[in-house]
């Protein structure tokens, strides 16, 4: 991971700030994290070894709340990556108009090489280094890549023990038995689904017209790809960390998935029941499965996969980012001038935070919601906010990332400046 991943990010809110009035102070502010804290993390290993592991938690802001944001596990975690997706999370949830502000943790390592009692050793390590740093009132935690509910059912487990007190909600995301939140699993895909489909029709683009690539079959992007494929759209190709498969004709979704979670990988199959035959398909790299000429490319894997390098190998009409940070600052520039549409992360994955925030709602009130209600309010929320960002650009003539900053600073700068400004103690 490249150090200039924060200062890329950074980018973006620059471009915005042509287009608000907010105050030198909250700009100033919005330049540098609230807080990071880099930890050693030491576990036993099942052969009886010790090894240590480097982690990471940074509150980048928590002026409309506490933090929030996910822990990952991935071998390419960094202080400065961690930083960079609690920048993005900051706005996030502004954009959602969430009460939170922006955090993200993450441990260097590759999660497949321990067992699950290293895992679980691991996870409770890293409470025990960060306990202090967190809190349902300080900074809640969630899963985010090569995480789940398990692990973080383990997290909120230690943090009790830590304060010999209950406090379900310093962590979301967790197992539907201790505090969960039906729909949580699901949200990011489900969110950016109502996106899309808020989206679409504007340009007249139908469901049954439009071909789709998922960059990502992991738990996100299968579930996205699902979705669509059962709202009419034609899936085209899907890829995970090893490779992508294609099919011209469009890809069985549901077959897939099933042959994922029993295989642990991915082949365009037909199930039916427990027997799955290989259908005919491609076999392309990752890089290929951007450069498909489709309707719609969904880049829902990890940071910096379209770049100055491979931009002009981009045929799609519209790009959602389900991913977080998915395209350069550079690249965007491109895409922009070739007229693709891109749809930002901080509106189109946002629905994880939001239903993360419907289960900390759901844990303080000892009350539980449906899964008709949690998305409903979901699709209220996307919608909403989706359409506010829409008018934006019309308005503005920018793009809608550019859009969804302006959104974004509006609030951050309202409540930012809510505490003072330097006009305000100069005319006082």
């Amino acid at each position: 991971m490249s150090d200039s991943l924060f200062s890329d990010a950074s980018k973006r809110l620059e471009i915005a700030m042509k287009y608000v009035s907010v105050s030198e102070d909250a700009i100033e502010r919005l330049k540098y994290p609230k807080a990071s804290l880099t930890v050693s993390i030491p576990v036993r290993m099942d052969d009886g070894s010790l090894r240590i592991f480097q982690g990471y938690r940074v509150r980048y802001d928590n002026t409309r709340g506490p933090a929030k944001g996910g822990v990952r596990y991935h071998p390419n975690v960094t202080l400065d990556e961690v930083q960079s997706l609690a920048f993005w999370m900051t706005f996030k949830c502004a954009v959602l108009n969430l009460p939170f502000g922006g955090g993200k943790g993450g441990i260097t390592l590759n999660p497949k090489e321990l067992s699950k009692l290293e895992l679980e050793r691991l996870s409770r390590a890293y409470i025990d280094a960060i306990a202090d740093f967190i809190g349902p009132d300080v900074d809640i935690l969630a899963p985010d890549v090569y995480t789940n509910s398990m692990i973080m059912g383990w997290m909120m487990d230690q943090y009790c023990i830590i304060r010999r007190r209950i406090d379900l909600a310093v962590v979301t995301g967790k197992p539907l038995s201790i505090g969960g939140s039906i729909g949580r699993n699901e949200a990011t895909a489900t969110g950016a689904f109502f996106a899309i489909q808020s989206l679409m029709p504007k340009f007249e683009q139908h469901p049954s017209q439009s071909t789709v690539a998922v960059q990502g079959f992991g738990k996100v992007g299968a579930a996205l790809a699902q979705l669509l494929s059962q709202a009419g759209y034609k899936v085209v190709a899907v890829s995970d960390s090893q490779g992508a498969i294609y099919s011209k004709k469009g890809l069985d979704i549901p077959s897939i998935r099933q042959y994922k979670t029993a295989a642990k990988g991915i082949k365009a199959v037909y199930c039916k029941g427990s027997v799955c035959n290989i259908v005919e398909h491609e076999v392309l790299t990752n890089q290929e499965l951007l450069a498909l000429d489709v309707d719609i490319l969904i880049p829902a894997a990890l940071e910096n996969q379209i770049t100055e390098a491979n931009v002009n190998d981009i045929k799609a009409k519209y790009i959602f980012e389900v991913a977080n940070g998915p395209t350069t600052s550079t690249a965007d520039k491109i895409l922009e001038s070739k007229g693709i549409y891109v749809f930002p992360d901080i509106l189109v994955n946002a629905g994880g935070v939001t239903v993360s925030y419907f289960e900390w709602l759901q844990n303080r009130s000892g009350h539980y919601w449906k899964l008709e209600e949690v998305n409903q309010r979901l699709k209220e929320k996307m919608v909403e906010e989706t359409e506010k960002i829409w008018s934006i650009t019309q308005k503005l003539d920018v793009s809608m990332r550019t859009a969804a900053y302006i959104h974004a600073l509006n609030r951050l700068g309202e409540s930012l400046d809510a505490g003072g400004t330097r006009d305000y103690y100069i005319n006082s």
